[in-house]
Formats: C-alpha cells, sequence, structure tokens
C-alpha cells in the first residue's frame, strides 16, 4: 500500500483493465456532473451504489471517483462542519439552502465511509486496499480541512474518528486481517497515525475482551498482535518529524510530537494486550521481539518483570525465550531474580540442544556464565550437564557445546579438575554427579570429570572428534569464538566435509607379490597371483 501522501495506489489516468475502465469513464461524467452544480446533487447516489457493484471492476472504479469527490468536497469546504445533526433534522430546521446541502452531502459521506468500511472485509485483496488507501486518503484531507471547529485554545487537530473506525475493521475478531495489516504497516511511518492508532488500539482490545469474557480469541488476538509487531517507534524525540497531518502551531501541547507520550501510549498498548491469556505460539512470538522491540521503547519496563518471570517459570521453549527480557531486565534496570542460576540449569534437558532457539539461548547462557566471580560449584555444575547431555546431542550442536565448556574451564581455572582425572571411572553407574538433580549446588559435579568429552573423541563425525581432543593438551588462556559456530546448521556441515583437503593419504609403497604380501611364504609354493 502506498503512503497516503496525496497518490492513490492507481490513479484514473493509469492504464486499466477494459471492464474498470468503461465503468471509471461512467463515474467520471457523473463526478463532473455533481462537482459542476449542486443541482445534479442526487447523482451522488449512482455513485456510491457502485460501491455494493459485484463485479470487482465496478466496485474499483466506485471506490476511486468517491475518493476524488469527496476529498474535492472537503477541499471546498462544500461538507457541513461540527456536530452533524439529523439528516431528517437538519434539513427540516431552518437553515439556508447552502447549509443544508452541506448536511445533505456529509452524510453521504459517512455513507460512503462506512462502505468503504465493509469493503475492507471483501474477498478480493485489491479490493480491500483501494478501500483502505481510500479511507487514509479522506484521513489526510479531512487533517488540512477539518470538519470539527477549533476550541478557543486549541492549535492541533487531527480526524480521529475517522482513524478509530478504521482501527476498529482492521481488528476483527472472526477474520484474519493479517493482509491489510501488512499494508497497513506504511501509513504507521506517520508519527501522529502511529500515536493514535495506538491509543484507539489499547481502547479497543479491554473492550473487546471484556465483551466475550476475557476468553481466548486466537484470531482476534493475531491481529492485534500483528499491528502491534508492525509499530516501530523513533529512539529520539529528534526523529518525530514525519506527521500525516501539518498542524498550524509548533506542536507544544500536541501529545503525539513527543517521544514520551508515544512511549506511555506504547507501554499502555502492550500491557492491555498482554493482560490477556495467548496461545502458544503468539507466547512465542511475544518474547522472540521483547527485549528488541518492546523493552527499550516502554516508559517503565519493569512493568513486564511479571509477565516475563511467569513466562520463564513455564519451562521449555518459552523459558528459553524468555531468558532474553529478563536478561535486559537484570542487565540495564538491576533486576534481582532469586534463584536465577538454579532455574537457568534445571532449563539444560535433552530437548534444549534441539530446539530452533538453540543458539540464542547458548549465547545467553555464556553471558551469563561469563563472570569470573561465579562460585566453582556452579561453572562445574553447568559444564558437566552440558557435558552429559552432548552424549546425546547431533553433531552441529556438539560444534557448539564442547567450545563452550572449554572456555568455561579457561575462565575459572578452578575447574580445571574435570579434565585433569585419568583415572575417575568412566561409567554412568560409577559417577557421582547426580544428573536429576535440581539445584547445582548438591550435583556433586566438582567430584566428576568430564569424560564424555574423552568418550567423544571417538565420534563418527571428525570434526567433533577434533574439538574432543582439545582437553588432551593443556588448554590456551584464549577463549574460543563461538560467533561462528552458534548459527551451524546440518546443511552446512554436509556441504563443508566435501571441500576439505586431505593433507596426507596413506599409500601402499611396498607392491604385494603374495596373497600374504610376503614374497615366499607357504601359501605361493601352491597359488600364484596369475
Amino acid at each position: 500500500m502506498a503512503a497516503p501522501s496525496g497518490k492513490d495506489m492507481r490513479s484514473a489516468g493509469d492504464p486499466q483493465p477494459e471492464p474498470e475502465a468503461a465503468a471509471q469513464a461512467q463515474l467520471l461524467e457523473r463526478l463532473q456532473l455533481v462537482l459542476g452544480n449542486r443541482k445534479n446533487a442526487n447523482v451522488v447516489f449512482d455513485m456510491l451504489e457502485g460501491l455494493e457493484a459485484e463485479q470487482e471492476a465496478e466496485i474499483l472504479a466506485a471506490t476511486r471517483t468517491c475518493g476524488r469527490l469527496f476529498c474535492t468536497l472537503l477541499q471546498r469546504g462544500d461538507l457541513f462542519v461540527g456536530q452533524l445533526p439529523g439528516e431528517e433534522e437538519g434539513l427540516s430546521a431552518d437553515y439556508s439552502a447552502e447549509v443544508k446541502y452541506k448536511i445533505w452531502m456529509r452524510h453521504r459521506y459517512q455513507s460512503c465511509i462506512d462502505q468503504l468500511l465493509n469493503l475492507m472485509m471483501h474477498e478480493s485483496d485489491q479490493v480491500q486496499e483501494v478501500a483502505l488507501c481510500t479511507l487514509m486518503k479522506f484521513v489526510r484531507t479531512e487533517g488540512r480541512w477539518p470538519l470539527v471547529k477549533y476550541e478557543v485554545d486549541e492549535h492541533y487537530i487531527f480526524p480521529g474518528e475517522l482513524l478509530k473506525l478504521l482501527v476498529k475493521h482492521l481488528l476483527q475478531v472472526e477474520r484474519d486481517t493479517s493482509s491489510l495489516l501488512t499494508q497497513f504497516q506504511e501509513c504507521l511511518e506517520y508519527e501522529d497515525v502511529r500515536y493514535y492508532v495506538m491509543a484507539f488500539a489499547a481502547e479497543n482490545i479491554p473492550s473487546v475482551m471484556q465483551s466475550f469474557k476475557g476468553g481466548f480469541l486466537p484470531i482476534y488476538q493475531q491481529n492485534v498482535f500483528g499491528l502491534l509487531s508492525s509499530i516501530h517507534m523513533p529512539g529520539d524525540e529528534s526523529e518525530l518529524k514525519n506527521f500525516l497531518v501539518k498542524q498550524q502551531s509548533k506542536h507544544d501541547a500536541w501529545k503525539a510530537a513527543k517521544l514520551k507520550e508515544h512511549r506511555r501510549m506504547f507501554e499502555r498498548l502492550w500491557l492491555a494486550f498482554l493482560k490477556h491469556k495467548l496461545s502458544t505460539n503468539l507466547y512465542k512470538k511475544v518474547l522472540v521481539i521483547l527485549h528488541e522491540s518492546i523493552l527499550p521503547h516502554m516508559s517503565k519496563p519493569t512493568l513486564m518483570i511479571d509477565f516475563l518471570t511467569a513466562a520463564y517459570e513455564i519451562g521449555g521453549a518459552i523459558s528459553l525465550l524468555a531468558l532474553n527480557g529478563l536478561f535486559y531486565l537484570i542487565h540495564h534496570h538491576n533486576l534481582e531474580y532469586p534463584d536465577f542460576y538454579k532455574k537457568l540449569y534445571s532449563l539444560l534437558d535433552p530437548t534444549v540442544l534441539h530446539v530452533k532457539y538453540r543458539a540464542r539461548f547458548l549465547h545467553l547462557l555464556d553471558l551469563f556464565l561469563s563472570s569470573s566471580h561465579l562460585p566453582a560449584y556452579l561453572v562445574a555444575a553447568f559444564s558437566k550437564r552440558l557435558s552429559r547431555l552432548s552424549l546425546t546431542s547431533p553433531p552441529q550442536a556438539l560444534l557448539m557445546i564442547i567450545p563452550f565448556i572449554c572456555n568455561l574451564i579457561r575462565r575459572h581455572p578452578s575447574c580445571k579438575p574435570l579434565i585433569h582425572r585419568p583415572n575417575e571411572a568412566q561409567d554412568l553407574s560409577t559417577d557421582p554427579y547426580i544428573m536429576d538433580e535440581e539445584d547445582p549446588s548438591k550435583c556433586r559435579a566438582m567430584e566428576s570429570s568430564l569424560w564424555e568429552l574423552q568418550a567423544l573423541q571417538k565420534h563418527y563425525h571428525p570434526d567433533v572428534a577434533n574439538a574432543a581432543a582439545t582437553i588432551n593438551k593443556a588448554l590456551s588462556s584464549q577463549e574460543a569464538d563461538l560467533s561462528s559456530l552458534l548459527n551451524l546448521s546440518v546443511s552446512e556441515l554436509f556441504e563443508k566435509e566435501p571441500k576439505k583437503r586431505e593433507k596426507s593419504v596413506p599409500m601402499e609403497f611396498e607392491p604385494a607379490e603374495g596373497l600374504l604380501s610376503r614374497k615366499n611364504d607357504l601359501v605361493t609354493l601352491h597359488w600364484s597371483l596369475e
């Protein structure tokens, strides 16, 4: 969808399909009649009737023509300004003929808006797009030529009622509007549009959820998330320059021109959305973007502590994703989380190295274990648990885990006994380490050894075997760079293998002269190679 900057998606002069061109030509004649003489005002009904046609070409032509008509009438001042009286009341009251005309035409404008809102749910994507674009043109035009009167001390105005209706129709309860929301995303680049959309959505969410008594509304919530995830907040107030509606003052009292107000509204919107129960899939989508696209732009990010701690307690992939947000609050807002490392340790189960969020989890785990002030028993517990999990991990995960464990030991030399116990029993039944213990201080990792890494030296994949052989030598002080390994995939491993070049290949240097490779062996007395 093109941004509403005065140009429609496709103007009347652009090349059009033959049926639409024919319909457009007829409508242009009617447009000239209405704009040319007020006596032809009733022709508007014929134009509006095209919005209810069965043929897509007729609907598209009528939509574009009605857009041109009412934008022109707004510019001329031919629509009633102020609180609109009822149609019958306005025509029978003691108004001049000109005022009655404007009241009547304003009602036709309202009818056009209602029909365009309905067309946003049309089966044709093109009809939906053109209807949405036309409505945004009305928003822009109303902003310049308002249909409400200024108050004495008011120097700014925005056509909020029209935009509120538009937002309501974008957030359907029983119909997926993802394609429309994608087109609408361009409009959110305007600072004022973004602010008022957030305000209206923040009102819409509790209203809809309350009407359904807080029930589970997967389609509606998916539509809301589609709108919320399309909102990209500015980082600095100096970036607030792109407004759809140009105001008459320097925006001193206009909330839409203040970054602080944007953040407050952004926070209010997300809190209203996350207050209600979400599907597991939607839960994950929110957590994926939370630490980068949501928390940094909230006025009080600590309000998300309850949401993140609840997500962290769920377990599985959701807990892994919640780590991003928790790390942001711990790092930037001094969040204290009781038993954080105990919970982090419990996340290391066999599934963690098979999920698609594995790389992100290991990256955060590396950050949390980067401090040199962590107790030795804690580092030993994480090293041992990762080592045990490596016995059932895929090769691409092993190429991350083994350097990861070696880095932990480099940071904490007190854990070196784990790799220097050659006489330690290498058997699950005699290993003192307690795998099922959830408390890292009680798992007895310091009494064990990393015999699993020695076992991996016989792994079928040569890269894994070579990586595991690192512990056979004294570890260097320089930590291994994990960044290139975190996103390693199976396909990359397969592509990498054929490209390798062996430095030396064993060759048979003594030609065989007998079946048992000896010249005068006993067998050659009876058989020969001929």
